[in-house]
């Protein structure tokens, strides 16, 4: 999706003096590791919402699925920009990273075999997906697929160097 690199900027008013900016090569080796990440969507009353859910970086971007009619895609519905964070549930040590952008539907059923190969790579047997139709089938039930290129990456650093990046994509 996006395969520009990304401005990098390292804010001294949050970071050690110490501190460095991680290359973006790094940060997205730690986006393609992550297991876990916290998406947040904007309910149509304005309202966040806010669940954990599996993604998989391919093509320069996140990807995770959703029913289409859960809560997260009636959100996406009618307000495409998202920010999907994951990172280390620790203050001293790790590193978190806030992917901002816009979720767009993958339907294309070749793209989406590709993604259901790298979500069974990363997670198991028990992320086996059919694909037809657009969609990820599932035993009774199918799922919509989305891809978020980063418009923006915050990224922080804990511990000894504290640190707060941003990597933005033009």
């Amino acid at each position: 999706m996006t395969g520009t690199t990304p401005r990098t900027r390292l804010d001294p008013r949050y970071s050690d003096p110490a501190a460095t900016a991680p290359p973006w090569p790094e940060a997205r080796r730690l986006l393609t590791e992550a297991e876990l990440f916290w998406i947040s969507t904007v309910r149509p009353d304005g309202r966040p919402h806010v669940t954990p859910l599996p993604a998989v970086w391919s093509d320069g971007a996140l990807h995770f699925c959703t029913g289409p009619d859960e809560r997260k895609a009636r959100n996406l519905a009618e307000n495409p920009h998202v920010v999907l964070t994951t990172g280390t549930n620790t203050w001293d040590r790790g590193y978190d990273l806030v992917v901002e952008g816009e979720a767009v539907r993958v339907a294309d059923d070749g793209a989406l075999r590709g993604l259901a190969a790298a979500w069974e790579a990363k997670y198991g047997r028990f992320w086996h997906f059919e694909v037809r139709d657009g969609y990820f089938h599932h035993g009774a039930g199918h799922a919509v697929v989305y891809a978020v290129a980063p418009s923006t990456v915050f990224g922080f650093g804990k511990g000894e160097p504290f640190s707060q990046t941003r990597w933005r994509f033009a």
